[in-house]
């Protein structure tokens, strides 16, 4: 019998109870249409029933409900949702399930009944610890919710809990935020997510960015490298650009993205990279429910199976974000592609202290985080021009 291989599962939640200002997700503020909704559930368990005989040589071992705001879906859809999945795929018994939540939609009845069910991971946007802050971003909550939040979470069960903030903020100084992440890390979270806000066109904020008193890219900069000491110090070790976490908490789901691994996504919006194509669905609920429901409309936006070069290029993009790195002998025996090229571009970085090397594996500093985008797409360049190994031999 063929070992299984392990595979990720996200399942995108659409509803929130408003939009943010910086919020560029697909998702749907307002109340919840209750048609709207069951007809939403309805897709997504057809969705499992199809996809499901695809994935018998695979093993769930993360499953990642994300938004949209999953808890303000409340528990009963969730548990809907996920007993349905366990009917249609091989679960793992010790899976990640993760499930993301705004403070104001965190009850202890919601958290007990998905703690029953099998979620073990909270991940909670709680962004700012200044209640002026939160609301001029729009968020629906105060600190002192998010702080309850973490409470309850504890009192139900909840070992391993992550917290999202934001840095970067309208008005928003370097001691502000160093202040924001002690005042935070009193919370004992097991994971950080720590984000510099990017104003996305389209998003309410983009009208009156330039009106509303953003920190210059040299303060957010300060902000970013300040993150890493002030979590380093706090025993959180990081893992991914904007990720930290106490040892063994490392969010399994979100690695599968940075690492090259197998994932589906259920969905409008939700992304698959699962059998060697990579497929997104449209961003669109009504045509979501239609595609599956009533299969007139095609749900996918995009789908293409992926060359060896690109994925080549993917490696050298992700694994970059990840304190891991990247290794010359990796690199060559899964994609066939010379390293060489790309060290001639790495060795004068590291001189300018941007890349670190780590046994055989060369890995970003922080300051070369800072600057990432940059640095990849200088890699990319060189591996283009490259020739794969076979035809040089």
């Amino acid at each position: 019998m063929n070992e299984l291989k392990p595979l990720g599962i996200y399942i995108h939640i659409p509803f929130c109870r408003s939009k943010c200002q910086y919020c560029d997700f697909y998702s749907i503020g307002g109340s919840r249409d209750l048609r709207l909704v069951d007809n939403y559930l309805q897709a997504l368990m057809q969705h499992f029933k199809e996809t499901g005989p695809r994935a018998t040589d695979y093993v769930v071992d993360t499953v990642y409900f994300g938004g949209g705001t999953p808890s303000f879906f409340g528990a009963d859809n969730l548990r809907r949702i996920f007993a349905e999945l366990q009917h249609r795929f091989r679960v793992d018994k010790d899976a990640e399930i993760t499930f993301e939540a705004n403070p104001d939609s965190v009850s202890a009845g919601l958290l007990k009944k998905l703690r029953a069910e099998g979620f073990n991971r909270m991940s909670l946007g709680v962004q700012s610890d200044r209640d002026d802050v939160l609301q001029k971003l729009g968020r629906p909550h105060s600190y002192e919710q998010a702080v309850n939040a973490v409470k309850l979470a504890r009192s139900c069960g909840f070992d391993n809990i992550s917290l999202d903030l934001m840095y970067g903020l309208p008005s928003q100084t370097a001691p502000q935020w160093e202040e924001t992440l002690r005042h935070v890390l009193r919370l004992r979270p097991e994971h950080m997510s720590c984000y510099g806000l990017k104003v996305e066109e389209g998003t309410p904020l983009w009208a009156y960015k330039d009106e509303a008193n953003l920190p210059s890219d040299e303060v957010q900069a300060e902000m970013y490298l300040k993150t890493v000491d002030i979590l380093e110090t706090a025993g959180y070790r990081q893992y991914e650009i904007s990720n930290f976490a106490k040892p063994g908490f490392e969010s399994r789901h979100n690695l599968k993205y940075w690492m090259g691994d197998e994932y589906i996504g259920f969905g409008p919006a939700a992304a698959s990279d699962f059998a060697g194509k990579r497929y997104t669905n449209n961003p669109d609920i009504q045509n979501y429910i239609r595609g599956i429901l009533k299969q007139d409309v095609p749900i996918l936006s995009e789908c293409d199976t992926v060359p060896p070069r690109e994925r080549a290029g993917e490696y050298v993009m992700l694994r970059l974000r990840t304190t891991k790195g990247i290794s010359p002998e990796e690199y060559e025996k899964n994609y066939l592609m010379p390293f060489e090229p790309l060290l001639d571009a790495i060795v004068p970085l590291a001189e300018k202290g941007l890349f670190v090397q780590d046994g055989d594996r060369w890995v970003l500093t922080p300051t070369g985080f800072l600057v990432s985008n940059q640095i990849i797409g200088r890699l990319q360049e060189a591996q283009e021009k490259s020739e794969p190994l076979a035809k040089k031999r």
